[in-house]
Order: structure tokens, then C-alpha cells, then sequence
């Protein structure tokens, strides 16, 4: 938790009751469903919250904003943005039904009401988004090839509208097909060394 304040001193009182209290209720929940390692629930707020929130480093989303959050799994990033960024409507998109179980009771638990939890393949969706945030396990390519015409064509935000990935390992070999995009390093947001090889890959997409 103090790794949020310390980052983001700004926050409203509730916001920070709200990520305090998304501690206790993922442990209830990973330790009936795993969303992430168990190894790793002691590094909640530093390897999945405060990761997640690099977005919120690099962009502010304007009021009205619409976000899928593609593959969620267990809430990341959308949960911690949706709290950052009340104003902003999220969808977040899973096909594992267990998974979606858990972040709606995660969502609803927390009072979040500007995201919703969907049960579907992200890419039989037709709903278009400002963006799509995403913690990349599939490479680069793939990705891209999902989010295909789910991208809206108004512009809301200072940025294109397209696709806002967390990705680590080669990511600047998978977006050599890609020159329009913009690799982020998040240890310019984040001193702790954890992330030292982590990214944040903006890549504008058509509409």
C-alpha cells in the first residue's frame, strides 16, 4: 500500500481505502481460484498493482474513455485502473469463467461501478474501445491480429487510440513489424528494480 502512495499522493481518501481493501479480498480469492502464483500474492501491490498503474503514468484517460481489459485473468490491469480512473468505463475479458467469477466478485466487493466483467474470446466481441490494455503473454503479432476492429475511430485522449500493453522479455523484436508503436520503459516511472525490464508498448491502431 505504500508503494501507491508513494507514487500517486493524490488519490482521494476512498481510492485508497479501495486499494487497501483489494488486498484481503484477491488473497480470499486466490487462494480458492490461484489467479496468480501463490508464491507471489506477498508482492500483490508491487508485481501486479503498481505494475498495472504504469499505465496511469503514461497516460490520464479523458472522462468517457472506453477500455476493454483483454485476457484479465485476475483483475490486471483493469481493477487497479478502473479504481485510478473512476470517470472511465472498462470491460474486463475472459474466457475462463472461475476467472470472471472472481473478478466480479472482486468488482463488486470493492464498489467499482464503471467496470464490468464479461465471460467471452475477446475477439468475438464487437464492441469498439478507445483502447485495449493487455499484459502480453502471446507475442506481439497475435495480439494485434485479436484486437482487429474493435478499435473506435474518435479520438478522446492526447494519444491514438489502439492498444496499451505490459510486456517484458523481446518485446522490441516482436514490434519490429510494427515501426508506429512506442516502447515505454517503466523503470522511468518506477525506481524498484523489479521493473528495470519491464515495458509499456503503445501501439495506435485503425479504427
Amino acid at each position: 500500500m505504500d508503494l501507491i502512495r508513494k507514487y500517486f499522493p493524490d488519490l482521494t481518501d476512498s481510492q485508497f481505502e479501495c486499494f487497501e481493501m483489494f488486498d484481503s479480498l484477491f488473497r480470499h480469492w486466490n487462494a480458492q481460484i490461484n489467479l496468480i502464483s501463490r508464491k507471489d500474492i506477498d508482492h500483490l501491490y508491487l508485481h501486479h498493482i503498481l505494475h498495472s498503474l504504469a499505465i496511469a503514468r503514461f497516460i490520464s484517460f479523458n472522462t468517457g474513455t472506453r477500455i476493454m481489459d483483454f485476457g484479465t485473468g485476475g483483475g490486471f490491469p483493469g481493477i487497479p485502473l478502473a479504481i485510478m480512473f473512476p470517470e472511465v468505463e472498462f470491460h474486463l475479458v475472459d474466457s475462463t469463467g472461475k476467472k470472471i467469477k472472481a473478478v466480479r466478485a472482486l468488482v463488486k466487493a470493492l464498489g467499482i461501478k464503471n467496470a464490468l466483467a464479461i465471460q467471452a474470446r475477446a475477439e468475438d466481441l464487437d464492441t469498439r474501445y478507445d483502447f485495449i490494455t493487455v499484459r502480453a503473454v502471446k507475442e506481439m503479432g497475435q495480439v494485434v491480429e485479436w484486437c482487429e476492429g474493435k478499435i473506435e475511430t474518435v479520438q478522446r485522449n492526447d494519444i491514438g487510440n489502439g492498444l496499451l500493453a505490459l510486456k517484458g522479455g523481446a518485446v522490441v523484436q516482436e514490434m519490429s513489424p510494427f515501426p508506429n508503436g512506442r516502447i515505454i520503459e517503466i523503470s522511468d516511472f518506477f525506481e524498484e528494480e523489479y521493473f528495470k525490464t519491464k515495458k509499456l508498448v503503445h501501439l495506435p491502431l485503425p479504427g
